[in-house]
């Protein structure tokens, strides 16, 4: 039996506050449009317990991930900044009593946008957190899902440099030739709606092969409208835009980026019906 025709979103912050006070018909308004599975990322700390409670909330459709991003809540003067490893160290006992039920490790990666970034000493903190989740991933054989703002062929060295072989690129922002690197790596990148308004973006749809392909939203951002809260049922924005981008008929991307989605995280099999 082949694969659903179906769509997966395959990186959501659905657990952020956003989302709080109309979730359930969010899930809803997704199952609608034909989303099996979302795949939820945390950022800071402080999400990890909603990621594990709205799967627990919704286990036939929601598959968590847990991970720390590279940039971390505010300080008291109200500025993001850089992860630091003693932050990691925190949260790996949390990582790890969960690996046996998450679908990956991520939200990981680098952040090297300058307002997040103070000097050297903040990348090298960023690499090192990176580097500690790599290896975690890899200790329970679990995929990466991985950010990468202005720091896409950093990235993508780092990933090959430590031999990550199971990776999500989500947004992926960087060159062209750069992701060809990270296709070569067989790592996958997954399109957020926003493309829609993104020349970078359709660059990317165009030389990414379709099977290193896949769908996200990034809810409740990366929308096709970034004035209005971005939804997992805007995953049929990426599909389509794909679709005609790459001249394919959209059921034949639904159908292939549902594979390759199943292929990079396993455990959707336990939450899709075949």
């Amino acid at each position: 039996m082949g694969f659903p025709d179906c769509m997966i979103d395959c990186h959501c912050h659905i657990a952020d506050p956003q989302f709080n006070e109309d979730v359930d018909d969010v899930i809803q308004k997704a199952r609608e449009a034909n989303v099996k599975g979302i795949v939820a990322v945390p950022e800071f700390p402080s999400d990890f317990i909603n990621v594990i409670a709205i799967a627990d909330r919704y286990p036939d459709i929601i598959l968590p991930c847990l991970g720390l991003h590279p940039v971390q809540e505010a300080k008291e003067d109200g500025k993001h900044r850089s992860v630091t490893v003693e932050e990691f160290e925190r949260v790996v006992p949390l990582i790890e009593k969960h690996h046996g039920r998450i679908g990956g490790v991520g939200e990981v990666g680098l952040d090297f946008l300058p307002k997040f970034v103070q000097g050297e000493n903040d990348k090298d903190a960023q690499r090192k957190v990176f580097k500690c989740q790599i290896d975690l991933a890899k200790k329970y054989d679990l995929p990466l899902n991985v950010h990468s703002r202005s720091a896409g062929k950093p990235v993508v060295a780092w990933l090959k440099e430590h031999g990550a072989e199971k990776v999500l690129l989500h947004a992926f922002d960087g060159r062209s030739a750069v992701a060809l690197e990270g296709v070569q790596a067989g790592y996958f990148f997954s399109i957020p709606p926003c493309a829609l308004h993104s020349p970078q973006k359709q660059k990317l749809i165009e030389v990414v092969p379709i099977d290193n392909l896949l769908l996200e939203t990034d809810s409740p951002v990366l929308g096709p409208d970034k004035h209005i809260r971005n939804v997992p049922s805007n995953v049929v924005v990426s599909c389509d835009i794909i679709a005609k981008t790459k001249c394919m008929d959209p059921a034949d991307v639904r159908r292939i980026t549902s594979e390759n989605a199943l292929k990079l995280f396993p455990r959707l099999k336990d939450i899709i019906e075949m």
